[in-house]
């Protein structure tokens, strides 16, 4: 499959809230370091790629990114390369932002904000991005809990104008129906691939049947993973699927989880521009229904 004309256009629209987005996006999280994302002591990314790999991106049609203020190495910021790549940001450019956890400057964990810090982790997105409202703002769940309270906070941030739409990530369907009970939620972005156990499917098909998008993470994960990965005689049928079309096995995982449903979306994210063409080429991948069969069977069922 040609990457060369192949744009975000080719995957479809979905609308969140009241803003339009071609179906492949972008996930700036490895853009501040090289290698293992989160790595405190990783080598920085180069910062004149960096720049260069977000303009192709909108290059390609890309106009959802993924992005946090906790996304950053010693010396680069995601949210700082998307500002000086960017801006002035063009008017169907949408940036979906996340808080909850946190790093302090050197670069430590911080599990979780209380309601009290979010608006600071809100307001310091809004610095870093150059913005006066967040287009969308992902309450990142860490652990079971209650989470009333603290998307209780992010929606009268919503109500004061600093955010537009709220979403969540890492989430179970009983803190969905937690959040939705206080204020509309447009996004759910949790791990998913073809790795992925079967009956994560219901949460997927729920947020289609809410009108809610399923964005997942780590859908072409490495190893480790909280994605899962395919080996053995399960990597050999992915590498059969990914031949008979000529692509790579990375563009059958994308290609999969765009298949869930129309309300899926994908934000694979890399600091390689011919990876950041193959990510948006697979939004045009057309898997046949034996495809879908045989990628199935590596979960045990469970389509959708």
């Amino acid at each position: 499959m040609a990457n060369e004309a192949i744009t975000a256009e080719a995957s479809g629209t979905w609308t969140l809230g009241d803003l339009v987005v071609n179906r492949v996006g972008f996930g700036a999280m490895r853009l501040p370091q090289q290698g293992a994302a989160f790595d405190v002591d990783a080598v920085p990314s180069d910062r004149d790629r960096a720049i260069g790999v977000l303009r192709r991106a909108r290059e390609l049609g890309v106009n959802h990114i993924d992005t946090a203020a906790f996304y950053f190495s010693r010396l680069r910021s995601a949210n700082e390369l998307i500002n000086s790549a960017l801006a002035p940001y063009p008017d169907d450019l949408v940036i979906t932002t996340k808080v909850g956890p946190g790093r302090d400057p050197s670069g430590a964990w911080q599990p979780h904000a209380t309601p009290g810090q979010l608006r600071g982790q809100v307001e310091e997105n809004l610095r870093q991005l150059g913005r006066d409202c967040l287009d969308v703002v992902n309450l990142r769940i860490v652990g079971t809990d209650s989470i009333a309270e603290r998307f209780g906070a992010l929606a009268e941030l919503r109500e004061a104008g600093l955010v537009r739409h709220l979403g969540l990530s890492n989430v179970g369907p009983d803190q969905l129906a937690e959040a939705r009970a206080i204020a509309p939620v447009v996004c759910v972005q949790n791990s998913y691939g073809p790795g992925s156990p079967p009956e994560q499917d219901a949460l997927v098909r729920s947020c289609g049947e809410q009108g809610i998008a399923f964005v997942p993470f780590y859908a072409i994960a490495g190893a480790g993973r909280e994605a899962g990965v395919l080996s053995g005689a399960d990597g050999d049928a992915l590498l059969a699927v990914a031949r008979a079309h000529g692509v790579s096995t990375a563009q059958v995982r994308l290609a999969w989880t765009l298949h869930r449903g129309p309300h899926v979306l994908a934000i694979p994210g890399t600091g390689d521009l011919d990876h950041l063409a193959d990510n948006v080429a697979a939004g045009a991948l057309r898997l046949s229904d034996d495809d879908l069969v045989a990628l199935d069977a590596l979960r045990g069922g469970g389509v959708v």
